[in-house]
């Protein structure tokens, strides 16, 4: 799935979390593995993409559905109107 992130890459993201939308003024707190997907996506990955990389940083255990979080994710995203 092809996602519209042109509004998330101007979002300034801390290493500690802390996420600025210079749009709207809003400040965020995100954990790492919401930084790891925000990075990932600001970056140009797919969701894909944004799945490997969560999984590689973070080797979960086998019975975690990273998929689904990150779909979950950016259906959050979407609801703040990051993302399209």
């Amino acid at each position: 799935m092809t996602l519209d992130t042109s509004r998330l890459r101007d979002l300034a993201l801390s290493d500690t979390g802390f996420v600025f939308d210079p749009y709207s003024g809003h400040t965020f707190t995100v954990n790492p593995s919401g930084l790891t997907i925000l990075r990932a996506l600001k970056q140009g990955a797919s969701m894909e993409e944004a799945v490997q990389q969560v999984q590689d940083e973070f080797e979960p255990e086998g019975g975690e559905d990273i998929a689904r979080d990150v779909s979950d994710y950016v259906a959050m995203l979407r609801t703040l109107g990051l993302v399209r």
